[in-house]
């Protein structure tokens, strides 16, 4: 399997620091999840039928005309290589969550990824497109009209746009969800991410009625425990938590990227993250990490590091005394969140 952020059993065991004694940022999930309510009697005990409330209140919060609850978007991510039967030209944009180029690529498709800044011309030539928007994690974006315009010219020949909406609550103005009922646009969402509820394994598909039965059907019944379906029904529907987090969310996305640059970092991402490219990812990554602060390191593609956000304010105090230990000339590399010296600070600290 590819290797993921929040791993803090690897940070534990490599550096024997305690649990208690890390600020986990190598996630984009939102550090303060919503508060689950207590779940009925029977939670338990009933099979884990589809809840009408639960494809009610995501139709209505994600805009979609139908969506398909599944176990997590990654349930769909590698569920949806298997519906194409015959061998597919698919474009997976890139840098992006690396499990939708592993999942086309192990299910037999011929898979490339291309940048972002060359997607316009890949559309002609490929039966399915793949682009995460916002991206993680580098938060590019491609506005709702383009992904329509190539949605509209991949449909014309069967073939697919595979929008990843994992990141898109704090930026609903990017959602392509309304139109998902057109053919060949399919549209992944999560609660995951911005509602801080990972562990309950819980996102959704939008798409034409079509596609969504056809996915039903490989993905079996009873796929969604009926707790998430409790849980994510509150979550979905509770509108004035959704819009103070969201709040929330854009201001301590700001602040993390103020304060990256005032470490010479020039970082892009999206309200729950920040990630640059660094010609010395591992020595970076090894300096926090020597100091209890677990990040996320991309060496596969465009290497790199991804920053989520603290808790709280010990947390960002911590990452501020990390950062400032760095203590190097930050300018002598043009293009680099850090400086070459930052390989002798952590040989020096080590």
């Amino acid at each position: 399997m590819l290797e993921h952020g929040g791993n803090l059993h690897d940070a534990i065991a490599r550096f024997g620091r305690p649990r208690e004694d890390w600020v986990d940022l190598s996630t984009g999930i939102n550090p303060q999840p919503y508060p689950a309510p207590p779940l009925a009697a029977n939670a338990w005990h009933r099979l884990p039928e589809v809840c009408p409330a639960l494809t009610a209140a995501a139709e209505a919060y994600y805009g979609a005309p139908q969506v398909l609850p599944v176990a997590g978007t990654q349930a769909a991510i590698q569920a949806l290589p298997r519906l194409r039967i015959a061998p597919s030209r698919v474009v997976v944009a890139a840098p992006a969550y690396a499990e939708h180029a592993h999942r086309w690529a192990q299910a037999g498709h011929a898979m490339r990824e291309v940048p972002y800044e060359e997607l316009e011309s890949a559309v002609a030539d490929c039966d399915v497109m793949v682009i995460c928007n916002p991206n993680n994690p580098t938060g590019a974006t491609v506005a709702p009209e383009v992904l329509l315009a190539w949605a509209n010219q991949l449909a014309l020949r069967n073939g697919w746009l595979v929008v990843d909406e994992a990141f898109g609550d704090t930026t609903p103005q990017l959602s392509v969800a309304a139109w998902s009922d057109r053919p060949g646009l399919i549209v992944l969402r999560s609660v995951g991410k911005f509602f801080g509820l990972a562990g309950l394994r819980l996102g959704f598909v939008a798409a034409h009625p079509a596609l969504l039965a056809a996915l039903s059907e490989v993905l079996g019944p009873w796929s969604v425990s009926g707790p998430a379906q409790e849980i994510g029904c509150a979550a979905l529907a509770d509108r004035p938590w959704q819009q103070a987090t969201r709040t929330h969310l854009l201001n301590a996305g700001a602040r993390l990227h103020m304060l990256l640059a005032r470490h010479g970092i020039s970082a892009s991402g999206s309200a729950l993250y920040q990630w640059w490219p660094e010609w010395e990812a591992e020595a970076f990554w090894l300096h926090m990490a020597k100091r209890g602060v677990w990040v996320r390191l991309f060496t596969r593609g465009a290497r790199g590091i991804r920053l989520g956000l603290p808790l709280d304010e010990a947390a960002w105090q911590r990452l501020t005394n990390v950062l400032d230990s760095l203590d190097v000339d930050l300018t002598n590399r043009p293009g680099s969140g850090i400086s070459a010296g930052v390989v002798a600070v952590c040989e020096k600290n080590a």
